[in-house]
């Protein structure tokens, strides 16, 4: 399946990504195919001109904007078939009166590539070694269709309003053909559609969010809980210590035994009261010794 070249959609550039995988390599940039479009319209401008350049129908075509080509980046089937051309491919409509529709309806894998066009969107079905492929650009690669299911997809294609044209000449050839005659394809999975990559990927992010605002306010919390905790401690340590100083001395508790007590004496002094500051350091000291 890596061997399958396979464009995914950019902007409206769905005509050049059908062009590209059904040729198997990137012939075609937006840029070729809107100069091919330019040509295209300076065609039928010539064949309205036909008609008199004073007539009512040359002045409203003229001004019309363009038919084949727009800013978003879409172009025409008869852009996509003047660009096939060079590559002596012909697009045929699957429900013509065409002999080689007739066999395509008949028996679709009798046929080398479809192209199929709904609401401005191109894509390409198309026979890679003994295989077909979805190569539409809104997947995130080519999807392996069996003989058997080309035909109802192509019947549920008509029947969701997709236009579909067959392609008359031979493809040139690909390294995908070669590597797919001697191993085939096995897909275990569909691919997905890009829409639906960027949805979970999307939904991941918000997940990440999520769970990274419940950890800042877990963490802010828990801060929250610890400094409440220091100020009750400081809050104690400057009572008790407030309370020794009245009496000249503090002694520090924990003691094992009468032996091994020891004692931390603080003086006062006599002259002055502490300060807030000098009470506070002492408070502080005695709490952490207290840990």
């Amino acid at each position: 399946m890596e061997a399958i070249f396979h464009e995914k959609q950019e902007g409206s550039l769905c005509a050049q990504h059908c062009l590209n995988v059904l040729l198997q390599a990137p012939y075609f940039t937006a840029v070729d195919l809107a100069t091919l479009a330019s040509q295209v319209d300076d065609q039928e401008r010539s064949r309205m001109a036909e008609g008199g350049l004073h007539s009512e129908d040359y002045r409203r075509f003229m001004q019309q904007p363009s038919s084949n080509v727009d800013d978003s980046g879409y172009f025409s089937v008869q852009v996509i078939a003047y660009a096939l051309k060079v590559w002596n491919l012909e697009l045929i409509p699957y429900n013509s009166q065409n002999p080689l529709a007739d066999v395509a309806r008949k028996n679709p894998t009798k046929q080398s590539a479809y192209i199929c066009n709904f609401r401005d969107h191109w894509f390409t079905i198309r026979k890679i070694g003994n295989q077909w492929f979805n190569l539409n650009s809104l997947l995130v690669g080519p999807e392996l269709i069996s003989d058997t299911y080309l035909s109802l997809f192509l019947a549920q294609l008509q029947e969701e309003g997709y236009s579909i044209f067959l392609v008359e000449g031979k493809l040139p050839d690909s390294p995908a053909d070669k590597i797919l005659l001697l191993q085939p394809a096995v897909q275990l999975q569909k691919p997905k559609l890009l829409s639906e990559l960027r949805q979970e990927s999307s939904q991941e992010d918000e997940e990440d969010r999520a769970f990274h605002d419940t950890l800042q306010r877990t963490l802010a919390a828990s801060l929250d809980m610890e400094n409440e905790s220091l100020q009750a401690a400081l809050s104690m340590s400057l009572t008790e210590y407030q309370t020794a100083s009245s009496s000249g001395n503090y002694t520090l508790p924990g003691t094992t035994s009468a032996t091994q007590s020891r004692e931390i004496e603080i003086p006062v002094s006599t002259d002055r009261e502490m300060s807030e500051q000098e009470m506070l350091e002492a408070a502080i000291k005695m709490s952490m010794e207290n840990l």
